[in-house]
């Protein structure tokens, strides 16, 4: 699960070129609040279904302009000229569902932070508001799902959320630090808040 990179930094296995290791270095588990983030997050990841992260990461600063900021009020208006606007846009996948998937998840979104005040408020009540702390080993096999990530799921398809599968909301909460999954090897692991046991 870790691997040494720049003169014996130790990093979780898959950051193994500049754009991912700058993203887990910087981002991957750091617990994210602002709602505008955590609704980039669920695009992305709903986004990343069936390809690699490194795909999604390259096209990240094309998606952010594509989808105005990802501003969850714009992306809820989005209309049918729009869509083809963005099915022609070669720097985003161009999958009619996931776009489609977009905009409904953007007005889902919208509701919840009318019903709790904030997306923040509703998403972090799935790990009871606080990170929670995992004590991977190298070579040991994170999970791809959990009973959280399973709620979570639950929860977002009954509001009316696509590319929500329990998958997609684990790797979600990896990203958004609501799960600490750095391998306890990872000079990131500490620095995320966990705590190496002797």
């Amino acid at each position: 699960m870790t691997k040494k990179r720049d003169a014996g930094i130790v990093r979780c296995r898959w950051a193994k070129n500049a754009l991912s290791i700058a993203y887990h270095d910087r981002e991957w588990g750091v617990p994210q609040y602002d709602d505008r983030v955590l609704f980039e997050f669920l695009i992305l990841e709903g986004a990343q279904a069936g390809l690699s992260w490194d795909t999604i990461l390259r096209k990240r600063e094309n998606y952010r302009e594509a989808f105005d900021g990802f501003d969850p009020a714009k992306v809820a208006r989005y209309d049918r000229r729009k869509v083809q606007a963005l099915l022609r846009d070669e720097g985003i996948v161009r999958n009619r569902l996931k776009i489609a998937s977009a905009i409904r998840n953007a007005r889902a979104f919208l509701a919840v932070q009318k019903e709790f005040g904030s997306f923040d408020r509703y998403i972090w009540r799935f790990v009871d508001g606080k990170p929670r702390v995992n004590a991977w080993r190298r070579g040991q096999r994170v999970p791809a799902r959990t009973a959280e990530s399973d709620a979570m799921s639950k929860d977002l398809k009954k509001r009316g959320c696509n590319f929500v599968g329990s998958t997609i909301c684990y790797a979600f909460m990896q990203a958004t630090g609501m799960v600490n999954d750095h391998a306890v090897e990872c000079f990131r692991y500490r620095e995320s808040g966990g705590q190496v046991r002797a």
